[in-house]
C-alpha cells in the first residue's frame, strides 16, 4: 500500500475554472516537480497518510454535504497517484485533479484541469480544461494551443505582493475570444 504526502485537506468552494462556485473538499498534496514563484503550497512539510487515513478524512469532512465534490490539487497531486489504488471509490460524487500536466493522470478521475508552467506542452491526452496563469511572455504558447479541443482559460498571475496582472490577462481574452477569464473566486471572498 502507497502512502501520501498531504499538506492540507479542508473543504471550500472551487475558486476557479468550470467549477467555480461549487463546494468542494480539498486535498492538496506536497511535492513538487517544478518550482513556480508563485506557488501557494508550502512543500515543506507534508503529513504523511495511507491510503484508508487519507479516505476517512475526506469521508468526515463530505459527511452531510451531498453534492460537494474532491478535488486533488498541489504542488503535483500526480505524482503521488497510481493507476492501480484508485482514490475515493464509491464516495465521491465527482474526482477532479488539477495538475501541471507533466505527469500522466489515472484513468478514475473524473475531471482533469492542466495548468501549464513555464510553457511546457502537457503529457496529458484530453485535458478537459487548459488553465494558464497569465504571462505575457507566453502568449505564442497560449495561441498554439487555442485549438486543443477543451476549455482554456486565462488567469491573472497574483504575485506575492498582492498585486496581479488582470488588466493585461482581462485585454489578452477580449482579443482572443477562444479563451476564457477565470479569476481566483475564493481569493476575491475571502476563503481558503
Amino acid at each position: 500500500m502507497y502512502s501520501y504526502r498531504v499538506n492540507e485537506i479542508f473543504y471550500s468552494i472551487q475558486g476557479e475554472g468550470k467549477f467555480a462556485g461549487t463546494p468542494a473538499v480539498f486535498v492538496r498534496f506536497s511535492g513538487c516537480n517544478l518550482s513556480c514563484p508563485w506557488c501557494d503550497t508550502d512543500h515543506s512539510h507534508g503529513e504523511k497518510m495511507t491510503k484508508d487515513e487519507l479516505e476517512d478524512a475526506v469521508r468526515k469532512l463530505l459527511a452531510d454535504r451531498d453534492g460537494a465534490i474532491i478535488v486533488l490539487t498541489g504542488g503535483e497531486p500526480a505524482l503521488q497517484l497510481h493507476d492501480d489504488e484508485p482514490l475515493f471509490q464509491g464516495f465521491a460524487r465527482f474526482l477532479c485533479i488539477e495538475t501541471n500536466g507533466t505527469q500522466p493522470v489515472p484513468d478514475w478521475v473524473d475531471w482533469v484541469t492542466v495548468s501549464p508552467k513555464n510553457a511546457l506542452d502537457p503529457v496529458v491526452p484530453r485535458p478537459n480544461e487548459l488553465k494558464f496563469v497569465f504571462e505575457p511572455e507566453h502568449i505564442p504558447y497560449y495561441l498554439s494551443m487555442q485549438d486543443a479541443g477543451c476549455v482554456k482559460y486565462i488567469q491573472p498571475l497574483a504575485r506575492k505582493d498582492g498585486t496581479s496582472n488582470l488588466p493585461e490577462a482581462l485585454d489578452f481574452v477580449l482579443a482572443h475570444p477562444r479563451f476564457k477569464l477565470s479569476v481566483q473566486l475564493h481569493k476575491m471572498i475571502g476563503v481558503r
